[in-house]
């Protein structure tokens, strides 16, 4: 896009603080007559550029003069100001700097990019809660994220079904996944990682105690390496089914759309126009459950466990929905 161009000239020229067009135009892959219509452009956006002239002459920007844009890409520029503060990193305690950083590239974008952002805006929006439900309902955020800052640890009562366990934990980071927050935290205990939902914190307590972070503590990778392992030990009954094209479609809503991925192993078309797929789900109950809310779009075809399950709950729904004399 031309607009990231334009940035990406403006950061070009702060580094280099000078430049001939030829230069320019090798160095961002435009032609010489493409790069001094940018430089016009960058000039009638108010950046002051000069010329120099002679040998080892060019493009210039005037002494003392810097972008505050210092140190962002123009992606990066054009997704800070199209898309304002997250309410997720408002949640964190980070939506007045996220507000400030959002200013500081208003008041510094050329006209057209600040066009381009406000166009972007207005046409993507993210929304990371699924359907049918809010956020996670996560009281104790304020005191884990502190926790995570300041490294310091935390002793939580954690509701595990009807039970209430006490963890003395050393927070390492924070996942946000669905709407629902996750803290990622080693228990000193056994030197274990493990994943707890922030929302079944019953309470909270921040300790004076600190402790070092794992210099090679990687969260995201963890978090990738933890979720695949999850899904390997949770996905372990396969399921191979007869859909019609409408319950394929449906899928992902009965399945969950974070899960549709990893549990749809392979899938073809049928002669009849239906669909033959093959699954990887949890138990067989958890299987019968999801899969009755496809009603008569859908056969079993193996394991003959499921089949008869699935069989026998529709026939309870039969008997008990049968017309009344």
């Amino acid at each position: 896009m031309r607009a990231e161009r334009l940035v990406a000239l403006l950061f070009t020229l702060q580094r280099k603080r000078g430049a001939t067009a030829a230069e320019l135009a090798g160095e961002l892959g435009v032609s010489e007559r493409t790069m001094h219509r940018d430089l016009a452009a960058l000039r009638d956006a108010g950046v002051p550029l000069w010329t120099e002239q002679g040998r080892n002459g060019g493009v210039r920007l005037v002494d003392g003069w810097r972008a505050r844009l210092d140190g962002l890409t123009s992606r990066e520029a054009v997704a800070i100001f199209a898309f304002g503060v997250p309410e997720a990193l408002g949640a964190l305690g980070l939506g007045t700097a996220v507000s400030a950083a959002h200013a500081k590239v208003s008041a510094s974008l050329p006209k057209e990019l600040r066009e381009q952002a406000e166009h972007v805006a207005g046409r993507f929006h993210l929304d990371a809660p699924g359907w049918f439900r809010g956020e996670d309902s996560a009281d104790s955020l304020a005191a884990v994220t502190r926790a995570v800052w300041e490294s310091r640890q935390l002793r939580i009562a954690y509701r595990r079904r009807d039970k209430l366990a006490e963890r003395l934990l050393e927070p390492l980071g924070l996942v946000l996944k669905a709407g629902v927050w996750y803290l990622v935290a080693r228990v000193p205990e056994d030197d274990a990682i493990r994943t707890y939902r922030v929302g079944r914190i019953a309470s909270v307590e921040l300790l004076d105690q600190r402790f070092s972070r794992p210099a090679d503590f990687d969260l995201p990778g963890w978090w990738r390496r933890s979720s695949a392992e999850f899904e390997r030990w949770t996905m372990h009954l396969e399921v191979t089914l007869r859909l019609s094209a409408r319950a394929f479609r449906r899928l992902p809503q009965v399945l969950g759309l974070e899960s549709m991925g990893s549990s749809l192993l392979e899938h073809h078309p049928l002669a009849d126009g239906w669909i033959q797929a093959r699954l990887m789900m949890e138990t067989e109950h958890i299987a019968v459950g999801q899969l009755i809310s496809l009603g008569s779009e859908v056969e079993v075809l193996s394991p003959a466990s499921v089949r008869a399950a699935l069989a026998e709950v529709g026939a309870a729904i039969a008997a008990r929905n049968a017309p009344q004399e």
